[in-house]
């Protein structure tokens, strides 16, 4: 997301500054009009320096980890850290204008039922660490006296994205690969529009939390039918049990433990994965943000197609 959001941000004539690690790649922003800026996100008062040295107007905190070893890494990341900006956000309050906290649509996790939508109301039940650490960063943030606003977005994909980067990889060797049989419903949200909407809420008024996706509901088939369109490819279905798949991550996460390796997939994702209903309202961001999707599915994976194919990724 972060070369999306620089991108967007550099579009409303914003002073950006980029908070990266001195081990990132930053290759991509060579052509783009930035200051990089190195934050400590363990030390709070560290934090506090920073943000009254640099007097920033407007934060976006999008920084997170999607895999870790333990649980206490992912709560360390995606939660303290969060809190810890926050906090420090909180005692420079005066020149801050907004804070945008990216969160996830795993903080509330899948629905049970394919006729129901997850809107801002719906009851917490995170299935994994992960959903489990970006609900705990949601509580603390909003007890935090800022004027903050959290974007709760669905399963994100674009140019540059590595993880459902897997799925068309494998699409374009012949393979479709589902974990059971059962109905799914999905939500999707380009890159771009998340980016988008983040700086728009920028310049809101309105605080608390709104769910982000392109607004539709998909099953899990039409991710692969677009693909397969675009690429122009025929392929083969393949249907594993979910006793299967676990059995099967399981030991691929030993493996990986061996290897010292976090895994990218492991028993919990496989959760989230086989999870029957990731669709959400976004009637809340339409009419209070004035969120517009101008990606759908099928629109967005033809750009990211093309994308991966000029990077050679494809």
């Amino acid at each position: 997301m972060g070369r999306h959001l620089i991108e967007a941000a550099l579009k409303c004539d914003l002073n950006v500054y980029a908070a990266i690690r001195k081990s990132s790649n930053v290759e991509h922003f060579k052509q783009m009009s930035l200051t990089h800026t190195y934050l400590n996100y363990e030390d709070t008062d560290s934090l506090k320096k920073e943000l009254e040295l640099k007097q920033y107007s407007y934060i976006i905190h999008a920084a997170g980890l999607t895999k870790a070893r333990t649980n206490e890494e992912y709560n360390l990341v995606n939660a303290q850290y969060t809190c810890n900006l926050a906090k420090a956000a909180e005692v420079i309050n005066g020149n801050l204008k907004k804070f945008i906290f990216i969160s996830s649509l795993a903080a509330v996790g899948p629905l049970e039922h394919a006729n129901e939508t997850i809107n801002e109301r719906t009851p917490p039940n995170p299935v994994t660490s992960y959903g489990k650490s970006k609900l705990k960063a949601e509580e603390a943030f909003s007890t935090i006296d800022i004027p903050g606003l959290i974007l709760r977005s669905t399963a994100i994909y674009g140019p540059g994205d590595k993880e459902l980067f897997i799925v068309i990889k494998m699409i374009a060797k012949g393979f479709e690969v589902y974990i059971g049989r059962k109905e799914q419903h999905l939500s999707f949200v380009y890159a771009k529009d998340l980016a988008t909407i983040a700086v728009q809420s920028l310049f809101s008024q309105n605080s608390g939390v709104y769910n982000i996706s392109d607004g539709n509901n998909y099953t899990r088939y039409e991710f692969a039918k677009c693909i397969k369109s675009e690429l122009q490819k025929k392929t083969t279905k393949i249907y594993l049990p979910l006793s299967v798949t676990k059995s099967f991550v399981a030991a691929f996460e030993v493996t990986n433990k061996l290897l010292n390796k976090v895994s990218i997939i492991n028993k919990e994702k496989i959760n989230e994965l086989a999870g029957a209903n990731w669709v959400c309202d976004i009637t809340k961001a339409r009419q209070e943000l004035k969120f517009n999707p101008e990606y759908n599915l099928e629109k967005g994976l033809h750009e990211s197609i093309d994308w991966y194919k000029k990077a050679r990724w494809l």
